[in-house]
């Protein structure tokens, strides 16, 4: 596969508006010395049209339009700018104090926030801005003060989160004060989400000036780009042809401006949340010819799981797995070991299509059941997703709705392939929880009613649901004890040999997946660095982490007594 494009549609636009606020901001430092005339010193007649001295005109009272467009930026950009940090540093200040304190402090500033944000912005500028006065300062104020509270919502939202992170809490566990967790995790987490936000609020906070100066409650003493729209309007340049040099250039600059903005500050949070940026687009070479055609690899034709020369890597540099292949066939059980970091579940989420937002593949193919996966459209993939490919999750109980009962839940992936009546996918479900060990009383039970190996066995069975092809089981013992753990591992070997299932298993626990497993893959540092039979594996490895790997598995071995002659 080859990527479409060196850079992104998103990048290419960011370009674009760095560049316009560039010349923007060169225009605004160097304004004595761009500008033609003085924009207060009449130098033309009124209302002169554009000529080779006045390249805008003059308005009404024969002020260089040009020179008060120029100088205009200054106005505009520091208010902007001015009242965008005023309102990023309040309102990252409120979320970051409401999300940490939480309790009777998180209370108030939120109902704060939630009275500026009911109130309708426009408006309630104007009313702040006639008690105050006209002026800079007051617009600033006023702008800021109704620019703070979203961001603040925003942020505390984000720091609730990670306040409840592991590590945070292993901190405060150890002894760590408030400033020093803000310090040290908070902030540094909580300013790659303040970045774009500031960029976006200068945006908004240009349009509001152009508002409150066309209402003029700007400086009259200073013309910005809103000021030179009001004053058109109220000097009657409609009822001419000045409108066309009075009237658009400061609203096109205006408009300019804000969209530089929108364009950097957008680029610039989906750099900050990956989650944001859609997966790079990628199209086939024509040598690879139809889904299951040449370029399978030797031996592996007709196998429900094939994954070729797979490499995904995650942002810039990270590399999640590189050069990966092998398959499954029907009925196989693959073993896929190694040390958390080496790229298993990468390889996992790979197959399902379900790779986070920030990794993609940048080349080989994953077919199941001969269909390239990166290759397919959303609708595709929702369609294969349950249906020729299913996916056992690592936590059972984060993966099964608390709120929901068992059975209500696997009438649902049922009906959601199955076009059938209530009463058939309760009948399919009935079916399903026998097949896994778990008897009809549990129908109507809430996942908290059950036992982790319990809850494993649903999610079992709702992989089964609608008989897939391809089944993959990303650390399926996660959390359960050492008998849990053999009895899920057997009723999984089980089923892959009743419905003849291509089954791939991810794991750390190499003594069990050997007792059931046919092949099994080592992988380290996101390549695969040896495939064989358990046999080979254990008996002979070739690679000396797979040798190590062996090694260092804890095993029960029988117990010789000596006779002490």
């Amino acid at each position: 596969m080859t990527i479409i494009g060196t850079k992104t549609r998103s990048q290419r636009l960011a370009l674009a508006g760095a560049v316009i606020l560039g010349i923007l901001l060169v225009c605004a430092i160097f304004a004595p010395w761009l500008a033609p005339f003085d924009p207060g010193e009449r130098v033309a007649r009124p209302f002169a049209a554009p000529s080779g001295d006045h390249w805008l005109g003059a308005d009404d009272v024969g002020h260089d339009l040009l020179s008060m467009l120029i100088h205009g930026a200054r106005v505009s950009l520091f208010v902007g700018v001015v009242a965008a940090i005023v309102a990023t540093v309040i309102g990252t200040l409120v979320g970051v104090v409401a999300g940490y304190a939480r309790g009777v402090v998180d209370s108030v500033l939120m109902r704060i926030v939630d009275v500026v944000l009911s109130l309708p912005v426009l408006p309630l500028t104007i009313v702040i801005g006639v008690f105050a006065g006209p002026g800079l300062r007051t617009q600033i104020m006023v702008i800021s003060a109704v620019l703070w509270a979203g961001m603040a919502r925003e942020l505390r939202a984000q720091v609730l989160t990670l306040r409840e992170r592991d590590h945070i809490q292993a901190e405060r566990a150890m002894g760590a004060g408030p400033m020093y967790v803000l310090r040290r995790h908070i902030a540094p987490a909580v300013v790659p989400l303040v970045i774009p936000q500031f960029v976006l609020t200068i945006k908004t906070a240009i349009l509001l000036e152009a508002s409150l100066a066309f209402l003029g409650l700007g400086d009259i003493t200073s013309a910005s780009w809103g000021s030179m729209l009001s004053m058109a309007h109220s000097r009657n340049a409609f009822l001419t042809d000045a409108w066309l040099w009075w009237v658009l250039p400061p609203g096109l600059a205006i408009g300019v401006t804000v969209l530089a903005f929108a364009l950097l500050g957008n680029a610039i949070e989906e750099r900050s949340r990956p989650v944001l940026v859609r997966r790079r687009k990628f199209r086939r070479r024509a040598d690879h010819g139809t889904a299951g055609a040449a370029g399978t690899p030797s031996g592996d034709a007709g196998h429900p799981l094939v994954i070729d020369d797979l490499t995904v890597v995650y942002g810039e540099n990270g590399r999640g797995a590189a050069n990966v292949s092998f398959s499954v066939a029907p009925g196989e059980l693959v073993g896929l070991v190694g040390e958390s970091g080496s790229g298993k579940s990468t390889v996992a989420a790979a197959t399902v299509g379900l790779l986070p937002a920030a990794a993609q593949i940048t080349s080989g193919r994953v077919l199941v059941s001969g269909r390239d996966v990166a290759g397919m459209e959303p609708a595709e993939l929702r369609g294969m997703r349950g249906n020729r490919i299913a996916l056992i999750p690592q936590e059972a109980l984060s993966a099964l709705n608390p709120v929901r009962t068992i059975g209500s839940q696997l009438d649902e992936a049922v009906r959601v392939h199955r076009s059938c009546s209530r009463n058939d996918a309760r009948e399919r479900t009935l079916d399903l929880l026998n097949q896994v060990g778990l008897g009809a009383d549990r129908v109507d039970a809430y996942p908290h009613q059950l036992s982790g190996g319990m809850r494993q066995r649903v999610v079992i069975a709702m992989a089964l649901a609608n008989e897939p092809d391809v089944l993959i089981a990303d650390e399926p013992t996660s959390g359960l004890d050492v008998l849990r753990e053999v009895e899920v591992l057997a009723l999984l070997d089980d089923l892959r040999v009743r419905h003849s299932l291509a089954l791939l298993v991810v794991t750390h626990n190499l003594p069990v997946i050997e007792r059931i497993a046919d092949r099994i893959a080592v992988m380290k540092d996101g390549a695969l660095v040896e495939i064989g039979t358990v046999a080979q594996i254990t008996g002979a490895p070739e690679h000396p982490y797979t040798r190590h790997l062996v090694e260092s598995a804890p095993r029960l071995r029988p117990l010789v007594q000596e006779v002490v002659q």
